[in-house]
């Protein structure tokens, strides 16, 4: 059967793919009144068509960025050209709840928007067409992705059973370290040490017990140095730090802060047994003589050496 009226029924089929097609569909004149408001804007919204009609965009919706979307439609009207903002710039325009099951850990719906200018029959720009496309799905899986990234990237600089830096990564920041002092040469300091007697306490307690007297090694460690200072676990029961900017003497009190704290302290252990142990630990104030990192090192694990020498549990500064 023929089209009684063709044009009215290409109309009818334009506003009805407009209500019902999943991305938000906002035609707004220059002063920001509404003029259209499609079905997707209705149902993320709560606020229907005729309620929102020649209102302000900004009185409907006052999280809005106002002076963003103002410079941005400006442009628009002004070039007659497209403008488009991604979810990674400004993760929404709506603030619309998310309502997609399979990506629920999000609170919001992430969005990409676009912006087309709207022209009369005299070719001129007196409106703006905003289109909302619904990007949650694709946004959490990246961000989960990149969260991931993150972890493993940590993980893989980072020792697993101190959280301390591992031996590869803290020796690449002594030798940056080393470089650091060539250029500056302001004062720096290496710190080696290890735990003493560490392996009668895996011989009487058990390796688990020792990996406690690691764990608890490293807190101390950490809740001793600075932000600035770099921790990290050499290998096996030893240790090492990094203090920029510290001369021997302040080494040293950093260093006697963690000895202290440690003989102070007792490990009781998941089976009951308490453990105390001391560290012996040796520093190294760099100066002009090491020709490279690897040299540096070699100084403060002689000044370890000699810590356990001459009777362990304490700190000894390297000549």
């Amino acid at each position: 059967m023929a089209f009684q009226n063709p044009e009215a029924d290409a109309f009818h089929w334009l506003v009805d793919m407009l209500e019902s097609v999943e991305v938000g569909l906002v035609v707004l004149d220059l002063d920001f009144r509404v003029q259209a408001w499609n079905g997707f804007m209705e149902n993320h919204s709560g606020i229907t068509a005729s309620q929102i009609r020649d209102q302000v965009l900004f009185n409907a919706f006052p999280d809005i960025p106002k002076a963003w979307l103002t410079r941005k439609v400006d442009a628009v009207a002004m070039l007659n050209t497209r403008a488009f903002t991604s979810w990674e710039q400004r993760p929404y325009l709506f603030q619309f709840r998310n309502t997609r099951p399979i990506t629920g850990t999000e609170e919001f719906m992430f969005q990409n928007l676009t912006i087309s200018p709207l022209t009369n029959t005299n070719g001129e720009v007196n409106k703006v067409c905003l289109l909302i496309y619904d990007v949650t799905e694709f946004a959490s899986s990246k961000r989960a992705l990149e969260r991931a990234n993150e972890k493993l990237a940590k993980l893989s600089m980072t020792d697993r059973l101190t959280g301390l830096l591992n031996r590869g990564t803290w020796e690449n920041l002594v030798d940056a370290e080393f470089e650091r002092y060539r250029r500056y040469g302001q004062a720096t300091s290496l710190v080696m040490f290890d735990i003493d007697h560490f392996k009668p306490v895996n011989d009487t307690y058990g390796h688990l017990a020792g990996d406690e007297v690691i764990r608890h090694t490293a807190q101390i460690t950490r809740s001793s140095v600075r932000q600035s200072d770099s921790a990290g676990r050499y290998g096996g029961e030893e240790f090492g730090i990094i203090l920029p900017e510290t001369d021997a003497e302040n080494a040293r009190i950093i260093c006697e802060r963690i000895r202290d704290a440690i003989e102070k302290s007792i490990v009781t252990t998941s089976t009951g047994d308490e453990i105390q142990y001391t560290v012996s630990m040796g520093i190294a104030q760099l100066s002009g003589e090491p020709e490279n990192y690897m040299q540096w090192m070699q100084k403060a694990d002689e000044a370890l050496y000699q810590a356990k020498e001459t009777g362990r549990n304490r700190v000894v500064v390297g000549k």
